[in-house]
């Protein structure tokens, strides 16, 4: 009998609801099993433990963790069509064959439903593998039990998808190097990393630490399961799907050896996910790094390094996880990069669009929630003068916005009375053939910048103060 069956329609996936689900899967950690308090009564009781880790990964209680999180993550479903508030009947019922199937080695993974995400260099996508609900479910159990056997094993200067550790901490060791003068940087680029993942050297790099080979022969087929894209069926011989709770934890398993080669040179780096920046003293030390770390990574971990991308330079020249840096009095300061400002001001042109069919309640919350989220994600730099500049524009958008809905002479006056200015103000305002962009200037005097943020449009700046 199949997982899941194929009674439930395939449904539209929605990106906005999936985006981040794995990283707030591979953020749940409580409960997990103590290794550290079994070890400390007898090293025999973690290698049985270790010897049987199927058996503490399908406990009912970590079953039960993994179903919580997967429910409260929320998000698409897969091929099958399956969705999240339909899994609880389905795991009341095939429970126990399901568990039994795992144990026996005849469980069968489902192809991820794959989705296309636009990167920001045009003409370029990110691959996205969407699990079915019980793949991840079953993929959340295992995580939850291998995080704790992983974490000691990491690195120190590798944040990306670890508990109590975010952009922001790397963000600040990259400004300590910086200000121990170690002002050039390896900018490292591997190429379609989750795309190009050689599963047998994966499978080894696991195999080390984990003993029990049903654990290690489910998270192969899981990498061998295939992806369906546009209804075919696409092979996954290499590389692993972003998207399932278990691939974040695999990329660390196997981007820590190239974190162990680093401290074995004795070199300073920080590492987020494949997104990975080593610092050197001098720009020729750099260059030398380069060359060794590239062959390291083609020669040994069978990984590609995108070399047009991968480059030396100052600090002040890089982008990193969306910040640019500056010096100022000798001290290394964080900027919003120019590229993350053209994205932010693309996003808030679209949330003002005057032109787009939406309430206003609506618009309101969405330019609310995208605002708050970034200021909170960017209030590491120094952008006054940038916010200062963004809302007075985007304020000049949202009076274009209602002075459009205004449409009727007889609807301005009524509006622009309810807004309490001088009669004159409102006949010159109501009757004016300026156009919508002009006259959106204009009505800066009735549509105030208090009355704006009182309408629930948050101002950059006002947040960034409040918020730093």
């Amino acid at each position: 009998m199949n997982v899941t069956e194929s009674r439930f329609e395939n449904r539209q996936l929605h990106i906005e609801d999936y985006l981040q689900m794995a990283t707030a899967e591979q953020e749940e950690y409580a409960g997990v099993f103590d290794y550290a308090r079994i070890t400390e009564k007898s090293g025999v009781i973690t290698d049985f433990w270790m010897d049987n880790l199927l058996d503490l990964i399908l406990r009912k209680d970590n079953m039960n963790k993994a179903y919580k999180k997967v429910k409260s993550n929320g998000g698409a479903g897969g091929i099958d069509g399956m969705q999240v508030d339909e899994l609880l009947p389905y795991l009341k019922e095939h429970s126990n064959e399901l568990i039994q199937k795992i144990k026996d080695g005849k469980y069968k993974p489902n192809p991820v439903r794959r989705v296309e995400i636009p990167k920001e260099t045009k003409g370029e996508y990110r691959k996205l593998g969407v699990p079915t609900v019980v793949d991840r479910v079953i993929q959340q159990a295992i995580t939850q039990e291998l995080v704790p056997i992983f974490e000691p094993q990491f690195s120190e200067s590798s944040f990306g998808f670890r508990p109590k550790r975010g952009q922001h901490d790397a963000l600040r060791q990259c400004q300590k190097y910086v200000n121990d003068g170690y002002m050039y940087v390896v900018d490292m680029d591997l190429e379609k990393f989750f795309d190009t993942v050689g599963h047998s050297k994966l499978i080894e790099v696991l195999s080390r630490t984990i003993k029990d080979g049903r654990v290690i022969s489910l998270v192969h087929k899981y990498l061998n399961a295939g992806a369906m894209a546009n209804g075919l069926f696409e092979k996954t011989e290499i590389g692993m799907p972003q998207g399932g709770p278990l691939s974040p934890l695999l990329s660390n398993v196997m981007l820590n050896e190239l974190d162990k080669e680093l401290e074995r040179r004795g070199l300073r780096f920080v590492r987020f996910a494949d997104d990975c920046m080593i610092f050197c003293r001098s720009k020729r030390s750099a260059q030398r790094a380069m060359v060794n770390i590239v062959a390291y990574i083609e020669g040994k971990l069978f990984l590609k390094v995108n070399r047009a991308k991968t480059v030396v330079a100052h600090i002040r020249d890089v982008k990193y996880l969306g910040y640019g840096f500056y010096i100022y009095k000798h001290v290394c300061r964080f900027r919003v990069h120019p590229k993350s400002v053209t994205k932010m001001r693309k996003r808030i042109r679209e949330l003002t669009d005057r032109n787009k069919g939406i309430s206003n309640a609506e618009r309101e919350k969405r330019y609310r929630e995208y605002v708050e989220g970034w200021i909170v994600y960017f209030r590491l730099a120094d952008m006054k003068n940038l916010l200062k500049n963004t809302d007075s524009w985007a304020r000049h958008r949202i009076r274009a916005v209602y002075w459009k809905q205004w449409k009727k002479v007889r609807t301005r006056y009524k509006m622009l009375r309810a807004l309490k200015i001088e009669e004159w103000q409102v006949n010159m305002l109501a009757n004016t053939r300026k156009g919508t962009w002009r006259a959106a200037q204009m009505l800066s005097v009735a549509l105030t910048n208090k009355i704006i943020v009182k309408l629930g449009y948050t101002s950059m700046l006002d947040y960034y103060l409040k918020v730093c």
